[in-house]
């Protein structure tokens, strides 16, 4: 199964997230900021970079901007959002996500989203 990097800065949404992916058979890491995602991402192999994109320290754009500058990867990613408008899906097409999902998301639709990017890139928008 893929190996996961959820970054969520909601202390309690992603335990839920985390346990619920774990028990669907991916190997999950979280990090509740940008700064400790990167950390992870820069040391630790990820198949996939799930990411909220209002985060403390900054965006779930700027952490995917950052994982390519510094960590020179170019990990696919899924957007987690409240928003779906036109221009965020475009931003964050721009910045390596594969695909956008606007919460709130179930775990099936994580999880389909999840293997869909992992295996072959394809981007789509779901609400």
């Amino acid at each position: 199964m893929a190996r996961v990097l959820l970054v969520e800065d909601h202390g309690d949404t992603a335990r839920v997230m985390s346990r619920l992916l774990s028990a669907a058979g991916y190997h999950v890491k979280t990090a509740g900021s940008v700064a400790s995602a990167l950390n992870l991402a820069c040391n630790e192999p990820f198949d996939v970079v799930v990411s909220d994109i209002g985060l403390p320290d900054a965006t779930g754009y700027d952490l995917m901007e950052q994982v390519r500058q510094r960590c020179g990867l170019a990990i696919k990613g899924i957007a987690l959002s409240g928003f779906g408008m036109e221009a965020d899906l475009q931003r964050g097409k721009a910045v390596g996500f594969a695909d956008h999902l606007v919460k709130p998301v179930s775990v099936a639709q994580l999880s389909a989203a999840i293997r869909r990017v992992a295996h072959n890139g394809d981007c789509a928008v779901h609400s």
